[in-house]
């Protein structure tokens, strides 16, 4: 079984495919990926409109350049999966009409992805872990903790309130001035900077349910910021320092709640697992290893470059829903919300 993935969400094209492998695992044959970092820079942010131009220039032959690399021709392809949301519709939009045409003209099985549902499934891709596990899923516009029954089987166990986590580390970094991607920036500072230096809150600790709140946290930065101005070289160090630091105090104690709440809803996990572009912060990785050990878990979390938007994760994903007969037809909509994860029950 081959898949093709494609994916468009947001600002990385992306095409892949994948196959599976040994072990529950998959195996990665191609994995083409172009960022747009460079077309956004200019902004401090991803410009919608661009994005979507960007994917049209580029989509057509990196689907091809995927299946070169694969030694396949579209002929051999046995499915073709498409991220069909959440995300930019613009950038949805395109991916998934040129996966319908795809899929028309070669008379495949079309997999309408939900983009989320691909991250979460990534663990097994790579690793080929078994049902149930706890899932951080953290990026720059999702912050969730889900119990991971099932392909398509998911419990909202906790979301963010406000801000995702990596949107406040875009933040803070635009904040402080620092470059775009904003995120990668401040944990590099970060590693110069002292985390005790600034007494920053820990919102959130302490509650019942495994939500989480950082707009307080960034708010409480900006202020610190504003007292020292103009900021040197180490001010600017130790406030993402302090900050990161303050994140990872805030996610171990959301975590430790999200898993009293796993019980409940699913019994014991086989592994605590970081998904999302938010799981390439080491300092994070660091403290969710750290967490499971405790916990008597193994800690699952993608390479580097799985972390981020990327077509084998949606290959991967068809696979799992191919092989339980989960197929779209033409009518697929392209979705610019699409929650993938049913909270828990309030008891």
């Amino acid at each position: 079984m081959n898949v093709l993935g494609i994916e468009t969400t947001c600002d990385e094209t992306a095409a892949a495919v994948v196959a599976p492998g040994e072990g529950g695992r998959g195996r990665i044959l191609s994995n083409e990926v172009l960022s747009q970092i460079a077309e956004h820079a200019a902004y401090g942010g991803v410009v919608p409109e661009i994005a979507a131009r960007a994917h049209v220039e580029v989509l057509d032959r990196l689907i091809q350049r995927s299946l070169d690399q694969a030694g396949l021709r579209l002929a051999d392809i046995d499915g073709i999966a498409v991220a069909a949301g959440p995300g930019l519709i613009g950038g949805v939009l395109i991916g998934l009409v040129t996966a319908k045409t795809l899929a028309l003209v070669a008379r495949k099985p079309l997999i309408a992805v939900n983009h989320l549902e691909a991250h979460a499934l990534t663990a097994r891709l790579t690793d080929g872990i078994g049902f149930p596990y706890l899932l951080l899923l953290a990026s720059g516009g999702h912050t969730q903790l889900v119990a991971v029954k099932g392909v398509g089987d998911y419990v909202r166990l906790g979301t963010t309130i406000d801000d995702a986590i990596g949107e406040a580390f875009d933040k803070v970094a635009k904040l402080l001035g620092l470059g775009y991607p904003g995120g990668p920036e401040v944990e590099r500072l970060a590693e110069t900077g002292d985390p005790e230096r600034f007494a920053l809150p820990r919102p959130m600790l302490g509650r019942r349910e495994a939500n989480f709140s950082l707009s307080g946290l960034k708010t409480a930065l900006r202020i610190e910021a504003e007292k020292l101005a103009p900021l040197s070289s180490v001010d600017v160090a130790d406030l993402c320092a302090s900050f990161q630091a303050a994140v990872v105090d805030v996610i171990v104690d959301r975590l430790r709640v999200a898993m009293r709440d796993f019980a409940e809803v699913a019994g014991h996990p086989t592994a605590l697992v970081a998904a999302g572009g938010v799981a390439a912060n080491g300092a994070i990785r660091r403290a969710l290893s750290a967490q499971a050990g405790e916990a008597g878990l193994a800690f699952v979390a993608p390479p580097l470059s799985l972390c981020g938007d990327n077509g084998a994760m949606i290959a991967w994903a068809g696979i799992e829903r191919l092989r339980l007969g989960l197929v779209d037809d033409i009518t697929a909509p392209a979705r610019a919300r699409w929650p993938f994860a049913e909270p828990k029950a309030v008891a």
